[in-house]
């Protein structure tokens, strides 16, 4: 069942980052090969400029295995791995690089760093995580969030978490995306409370004149498929035509993610947004191309 597809990077993706060349960009604990390929590949695409942390004589010996003259970037010399989240997150908040993308380290190490309120770091909005997945280089996106941040968001974040989406969702071309709000169910019931936020951010939605779509609580079958809405009778902008999935919990969208990856051989680009600098918090499993495709993400959310 497990998918043989190679993942490869989507074409347009790679497009709207390359209007904005050469970002500062740090690599935290960078001295391992995936790290290290993911960089050099994104420095290829004119994406961004390095500056690596971590071990200098792993990061050497990295670049020589791969031919990689890293001799005019600047190298941060420290041996401990979680030391390296804090002098990431003091370069942001000094203004020297524009975005962070984790290395071999642990994400909860890094956005601990990242949301200390002595950096600075965070906006007026509530930080998120999107995944926007590709099935090979020219397939439309489907953005999935929040799987990988806010594990059990109220309402309140869950708008936090629709607002960031439909403003990544602008920055790739979608001028008002669909958004449907994920639930086991496409009708409000009191026994399914993830029916009833649905309900509620549809009518916050409205209310506050998001430029999107919104609508929900729909399930996964009758958001993507207009086969599935039409056999069930389900009428509206957003049924079997998404572009932006919100789930209800962490488990969810990481679950929904994680299937495609591996059934499907997508692409999984995932970046945190809404703070001042873009988090590139790949798994340490993620394949080249969508750590290339995740750096490619943080480049196009950046302000």
């Amino acid at each position: 069942m497990l998918s043989n597809k190679e993942i490869v990077c989507p074409d347009n993706l790679i497009k709207v980052a390359k209007k904005k060349k050469n970002v500062p960009a740090a690599i935290v604990n960078a001295g391992k090969p995936l790290p290290m390929y993911s960089a050099m590949e994104a420095v290829k695409e004119n994406l961004i400029y390095p500056i690596f942390i971590g071990n200098k004589d792993e990061i050497q010996k990295c670049s020589d295995q791969l031919k990689w003259d890293i001799s005019k970037y600047e190298i941060i010399n420290e041996p401990v791995e979680n030391n390296t989240a804090s002098i990431s997150a003091k370069l942001a908040a000094d203004e020297k690089i524009k975005i962070i993308i984790k290395g071999h380290i642990h994400t909860d190490v890094l956005m601990k760093e990242v949301l200390k309120r002595e950096y600075n770091l965070l906006g007026k909005k509530r930080l998120s995580h999107i995944w926007h997945m590709t099935t090979d280089k020219t397939s439309s996106p489907l953005i999935i969030t929040d799987g990988a941040l806010n594990v059990l968001p109220n309402v309140k974040t869950k708008m936090h978490i629709v607002k960031n989406a439909v403003d990544f969702a602008n920055r790739i071309g979608i001028e008002r995306p669909k958004v449907s709000v994920l639930s086991a169910t496409e009708e409000v019931l009191e026994s399914v409370p993830s029916s009833i936020d649905a309900n509620e951010i549809t009518r916050l939605a409205k209310e506050e004149n998001i430029n999107a779509d919104v609508f929900g609580p729909l399930a996964f079958d009758n958001s993507i498929s207009k086969k599935s809405a039409a056999i069930k009778g389900i009428k509206n902008t957003v049924a079997g035509k998404a572009d932006i999935l919100l789930v209800p919990s962490v488990e969810t969208g990481n679950g929904l993610v994680k299937m495609m990856i591996y059934f499907m051989g997508a692409c999984a680009a995932g970046v945190v947004i809404g703070g001042k600098v873009p988090v590139v918090i790949t798994s340490r499993s993620d394949e080249a191309q969508a750590r290339l495709a995740s750096i490619a993400a943080a480049v196009v959310a950046l302000d």
